[in-house]
């Protein structure tokens, strides 16, 4: 399916080019509208109106926002921008299948490749951060807050979805010393089999890493930061400079790794890995539960508070500072909607009430791709509902930021228009456009 994209996007390149639109010391070309065009139409999305009028538009206004990041210094910052590009190519080579067929899909080189997204991706984040900065001093007070609330139409007041807070007490069973030595003993048969020259470091993860990702592209993670690793990864990938050689044995939070370096660029490195996870037995498991199930019983007979128990017991370092609370990372509040939780825990909490802990169970760890028990307990529960300022003031204060911050943008494009060159191709100017100053008197 990507290759259909990557032939429309060839094809956009083969149109007769000419310059349709001129802003500031910009041009926008024919042929950048169209492979736009062809792009939304293969991803599917809905372009209103007539796309030669609403694409070129967008793509005015996204230069008057560069035009006053310029004036105004804002840059994006190049890690970022390195880090994002990074991600898309991995995923498109993880898509296609190599790095040549991306080539041949595209028609051009990596390299080129690369410099083009990386001057869409700079763009998008610039243009993002001069928006949060004209309108950064938009901070609705409460007292506005609520006459926006009040004035709003019924029909119009937002239904909220049941939410809830959560609290969890979690640890892994704990891993026979013999699992352990199995796993390093297969990590160690795997170095000698690289080293010799019988085996190839990526064939092997292919077929026996568990980082099931990376083991598509033979383990291959893509050039990272050092922020980017776990500590203990990164302290031994980053000492690596053999391409040959493969690292000692490496524990991490994710399970027992083999590195192989590929490319060092400055900070950022790529290099190969192979992960193996060790196995933990249905008695191990047992034993967590019934451990899970003593400090279950205790709390609920009042010798031990739910919050004492997280900090005495539960190894989630993410939730074992704040009480076992936990946090929801799409909004960094600790409302939940049931979907935006683990299914073991949506399942647990589901017909709790208020104060109920469940009864221990198995769940998956989705960051580490491993089991572990726990109990959890509902802290709050809130039914679906019309919104209202005493149980959703932060949604309503968004909601009035978004409006207010979307009226100042739609003005400062109208005083922008007017004191920026522009000039529009003459067949181009029969549009209904959104913002009506683009053609000047």
């Amino acid at each position: 399916m990507l290759g259909l994209f990557f032939c429309l996007s060839a094809m956009a390149q083969g149109v007769i080019d000419e310059v349709i639109w001129v802003v500031g010391d910009e041009a926008i070309l024919r042929s950048e509208v169209e492979e736009e065009r062809l792009r939304a139409q293969y991803e599917g999305q809905q372009i209103p109106g007539d796309p030669y009028c609403y694409i070129p538009e967008q793509m005015a206004i996204q230069k008057l926002f560069l035009h006053q990041a310029e004036l105004d210094s804002v840059e994006a910052n190049e890690s970022s921008v390195s880090h994002q590009v990074d991600m898309r190519l991995n995923y498109y080579i993880n898509q296609i299948g190599s790095k040549e067929k991306m080539e041949e899909y595209f028609r051009k080189t990596s390299s080129e490749i690369r410099e083009e997204m990386m001057t869409t991706v700079r763009n998008q984040m610039i243009i993002q951060q001069m928006q949060q900065k004209l309108t950064a001093d938009i901070k609705p007070t409460p007292s506005e807050i609520r006459r926006f609330y009040t004035s709003l139409p019924m029909d119009s007041i937002p239904m909220m979805p049941a939410q809830v807070e959560v609290q969890i007490l979690s640890f892994e069973p704990p891993v026979p010393v013999e699992e352990t030595e199995r796993i390093k003993q297969r990590l160690r048969e795997f170095t000698e089999r690289v080293q010799s020259g019988s085996a190839d470091f990526g064939m092997l993860a292919r077929l026996y890493s568990e980082d099931t990702e990376s083991a598509k592209r033979g383990g291959e993670l893509g050039f990272v930061g050092r922020g980017q690793l776990v500590t203990e990864f990164a302290d031994v990938a980053f000492n690596l400079n053999d391409p040959k050689r493969v690292s000692r044995i490496v524990q991490t939070e994710y399970g027992y790794h083999i590195i192989q370096l590929i490319e060092k660029k400055g900070e950022r490195i790529n290099c190969r890995h192979i992960l193996l996870r060790p196995r933990i037995s249905a008695s191990d498991k047992i034993n967590a539960i019934e451990r899970l199930d003593s400090i279950r019983h205790m709390i609920l007979a009042d010798s031990l508070q739910f919050e004492q128990a997280v900090i005495r017991f539960s190894e989630d370092k993410n939730t074992v500072m704040s009480a076992g609370l936990m946090i929801n990372p799409n909004s960094g509040s600790s409302r939940f909607e049931y979907q935006d939780l683990a299914p073991e825990i949506a399942k647990q909490i589901y017909s709790m009430n208020e104060g109920d802990i469940s009864q221990p169970f198995v769940m998956m760890d989705q960051a580490k791709n491993r089991e572990v028990c726990a109990i959890v307990k509902l802290k709050k529960k809130t039914d679906i509902h019309r919104a209202n300022l005493t149980d959703d003031f932060q949604a309503i204060k968004s909601m009035l930021e978004a409006k207010l911050s979307e009226d100042f943008l739609h003005s400062w494009i109208l005083k922008k228009q007017k004191t920026t060159f522009i000039q529009i191709s003459p067949e181009w100017q029969g549009c209904d456009f959104q913002y009506p100053g683009w053609i000047h008197d």
